[in-house]
């Protein structure tokens, strides 16, 4: 799993932002969003497998028009576990949103309107995995290896969230 296995690098290495409390904190997040929202964890971190996928093309698109440093501004600047909507449009037109809320709609089962509530929290979350491998002192500098693998510049596609919530929840509950 090589997403996850960039996060754990990032926990373990001192000269990036991740850390144990960082993971806590996104898993702590996303079990209250099941718990506010009454539905199963597992339908939640589907949730965010789609919505990363979708927050994943728009990044790359991004990256592609304007460079790394653009991504990784934008993931520094809206990662968090609060409900933030301009991270959502910086990242998606309201047309989009609603597809996005729709697309992962089809795939959960949960109702498009409940996501799309949701979107302010999610995306945060999302982003604030992908800061985990910022440097630490100088977080616009680049080489965030997370971000990297996230992005996934080989285009194997091995890429996604839930696994990495799903894995980094069991690592830190041990």
């Amino acid at each position: 799993m090589g997403l996850f296995d960039q996060i754990l690098g990032a926990v373990a290495n001192p000269n990036q932002q991740g850390s144990l409390g960082q993971l806590g904190s996104i898993i702590n997040t996303v079990d209250q969003l099941s718990n506010s929202t009454g539905t199963d964890p597992s339908t939640i971190q589907s949730v965010l497998s789609v919505v990363g996928g979708q927050v994943r093309s728009a990044l790359q698109q991004k990256q592609a028009t304007e460079g790394n440093e653009a991504a990784q501004t934008l993931v520094n600047q809206y990662a968090g576990n609060s409900p933030n909507p301009q991270a959502v449009n910086s990242l998606f037109s309201p047309n989009i949103q609603q597809q996005v809320a729709d697309f992962a709609a089809q795939r959960t089962g949960l109702n498009a309107g409940t996501i799309q509530q949701l979107l302010p929290l999610l995306v945060p979350i999302v982003l604030n995995f992908l800061k985990s491998g910022a440097n630490a002192q100088n977080p616009q500098s680049g080489g965030n290896s997370v971000l990297n693998s996230f992005l996934d510049a080989d285009g194997d596609g091995d890429v996604d969230i839930a696994d990495a919530i799903q894995l980094a929840s069991r690592h830190i509950r041990r």
